[in-house]
């Protein structure tokens, strides 16, 4: 899942970014309101961690404008122990949950993957595609019936592509989606990782449901077919 997470404390943004991407997550990062409010109306984002005190704009502020825009990204706010008003406003703005300072990073995952399945519903955690079948909670893949074991590396990628079939995606939108914004784009591990997730989901009769569009990216075939 694609988060955007937005904390000004730098300790706690390090740890709660690293906890967020062992778990396979894609992490966005923010330290201001700002660049959060302008980020969060122009991803598309699964869900927003949102740190209430952050320099520039407050999270509040970013939640109210967020839904005044008409943006329903589930929104869960960081918040301290003796923040109940906050809490409170927050909630009636249209955040979706709340945790408070300390917590452990499992804590975290588990909130967001509970507002994820109440705003999505269970069935669309499925993302399936003929006889390609990836959930998004449980992590699991299954291709012509058998299980697919994937690496995190190759799970979000297979996620982003199969969310989007039909369409071509380059190479830049796909690094800076699944790899993040700090890669070379002229890096080939992009074509390395859909080399190894060809091998894991296609059948031994050369078709495929990943191709290549010369010269611009991927393109996920909404039915499998021979290449």
């Amino acid at each position: 899942m694609y988060i955007l997470f937005v904390e000004d404390e730098a300790k706690i943004a390090s740890f709660v970014q690293a906890g967020l991407k062992e778990q396979g997550f894609v992490v966005d990062y923010c330290d201001n309101g700002d660049q959060a409010d302008q980020q969060a109306l122009e991803q598309d984002y699964d869900v927003i961690v949102l740190d209430i005190m952050v320099p520039g704009k407050d999270g509040l502020a970013i939640l109210k404008h967020l839904r005044r825009s008409g943006r329903n990204t589930p929104v869960i706010l960081l918040t301290a122990r003796n923040e109940l008003d906050d809490r409170l406003e927050g909630l009636n703005l249209g955040a979706d949950d709340y945790i408070t300072k300390p917590f452990f990073v499992e804590e975290l995952v588990a909130r967001i993957h509970a507002v994820v399945r109440r705003s999505v519903g269970d069935r669309q955690n499925l993302l399936t595609v003929g006889a390609l079948t990836l959930d998004r909670i449980t992590r699991e893949v299954s291709a012509h019936g058998q299980t697919v074991e994937l690496t995190t590396r190759e799970f979000n990628l297979l996620e982003y592509l199969m969310r989007s079939p039909g369409r071509v995606l380059t190479r830049t939108q796909i690094l800076e989606h699944v790899w993040g914004y700090d890669f070379n784009p002229s890096t080939n591990v992009v074509d390395v990782c859909i080399q190894r997730i060809r091998k894991k989901i296609d059948l031994a009769d050369n078709s495929s449901w990943i191709e290549s569009v010369r010269g611009v990216g991927y393109l996920f075939r909404k039915t499998e077919t021979g290449v």
